[in-house]
């Protein structure tokens, strides 16, 4: 039931007899010349208005008497639909502000590399564009718009100058055809703009490979260092590789997971590309390598304890992957304290949903949702993956 509104204005004349000094003639004058007072109810809901006047008058033998006049305003329910009607531009605005944006902009994650040579994703906030595929490639150009939002400690990636002829995409895939310039980098940051290029491109909808031209001309090979470009160019092939562990390409397989990088109160988390066991499963292999770290030669760091352990076999059902951890997931060492920090769930969840057919991570401590964010809400819900990676400024 829609509220109502009562607003009332009263008002009562009393009109008595011509008294003998011959003041009635007057009174009666007034009356003529002043309409006379009402009682008033407005009953508003959303689509009608009632008012009602109580009408006081004066009766041959001077009494008082009062009617009641009432007039009623109702709207169509199609008036009170048009008046509530929300706009194609208003519904966007609204989901813009929801994900963080401003009206008629997107976040998009470019791929830059860091103060320490990683190609690192960073949301930046675009103006909207029919082609947001060949705008990111834009905004990878060293002297393009990204001079003007890069973040402290970032590079653009692609040489300057270098045109983005186009970005066309079928049957998931993209075509890029590049302008001259794309050969005027160093060798030793070829590796970096391949992936680069390629993790940018593979983030939107429908793109699962890449394909790179010159001036209409196919690329199977980079131009500068000479190293070959998949004919199916994807994420499988990796990002910041790190090969320090394994060399055995026959016994083991790529799996990315996220360290973190930065100093304490800025961290970002940077994509590695590890390879493990064939031995191993796929959530195993994730969940080793975050808990064994990033290794003492490198800047990255991890939330994750080592004596972090699942105390049972991982599941796996409509997209969410069920983890039982010991309480060493716990950030306090007596866990006491049962909070789960952001930093090692945004770790944990990044990881496992590059894997395919995961999409969320259910999170339990001795087999109970006994853990806390560090917002001091529970955690009782499987977590998905952030909407929006590393939008800070450092």
């Amino acid at each position: 039931m829609p509220k109502r509104t009562k607003l009332a204005l009263a008002a009562t004349v009393l009109v008595t007899s011509a008294l003998a000094s011959g003041c009635g003639m007057l009174d009666f004058q007034k009356k003529e010349e002043i309409d006379p007072p009402q009682d008033i109810a407005y009953l508003e809901d959303s689509t009608e208005t009632e008012v009602t006047a109580n009408v006081e008058t004066e009766t041959g033998d001077g009494t008082v008497e009062g009617t009641e006049e009432g007039t009623k305003e109702e709207g169509t329910k199609e008036e009170a639909k048009e008046g509530t009607e929300v706009t194609k531009e208003e519904e966007e605005a609204e989901k813009a502000k929801e994900s963080g944006e401003k009206a008629g902009t997107s976040q998009t994650e470019i791929y830059l590399i860091d103060a320490n040579g990683y190609v690192v994703p960073q949301t930046l906030t675009l103006p909207k564009a029919e082609n947001e595929a060949k705008q990111a490639l834009e905004y990878m150009v060293a002297n393009g718009p990204v001079s003007e939002i890069l973040p402290n400690g970032f590079k653009a990636v692609l040489p300057a100058d270098t045109t983005i002829n186009s970005v066309d995409i079928k049957e998931g895939v993209a075509t890029v055809d590049f302008s001259k310039e794309f050969k005027e980098y160093k060798a030793e940051e070829e590796t970096s703009i391949l992936e680069a290029i390629t993790w940018t491109l593979t983030q939107f909808d429908g793109v699962k490979q890449v394909k790179l031209q010159i001036e209409g001309t196919a690329l199977s090979e980079m131009p500068v260092n000479k190293t070959a470009i998949p004919s199916n160019a994807s994420r499988n092939m990796g990002i910041n590789t790190d090969t320090s562990e394994s060399s055995d390409i026959m016994n083991t397989r790529p799996v990315t997971v996220y360290f973190m990088a930065g100093d304490t109160d800025n961290y970002y988390y940077v994509p590695v590309t590890k390879r493990v066991s064939n031995a191993e499963g796929d959530v195993e292999a994730v969940l080793a390598s975050l808990i064994k770290g990033p290794g003492y030669a490198t800047p990255l760091v991890s939330e994750f304890r080592p004596d972090t352990e699942l105390l049972d076999k991982p599941s796996k059902k409509d997209g969410v992957v069920t983890l039982n951890f010991n309480e060493s997931i716990y950030s306090s060492f007596d866990g006491e304290e049962k909070i789960v920090s952001e930093h090692l769930l945004n770790e944990l969840v990044l990881s496992l949903t590059e894997q395919k057919g995961i999409d969320k991570v259910d999170v339990q401590v001795n087999g109970k949702y006994d853990l806390m964010k560090e917002d001091g809400k529970k955690l009782t819900e499987p977590v998905s993956r952030p909407e929006s990676l590393n939008t800070g400024e450092y």
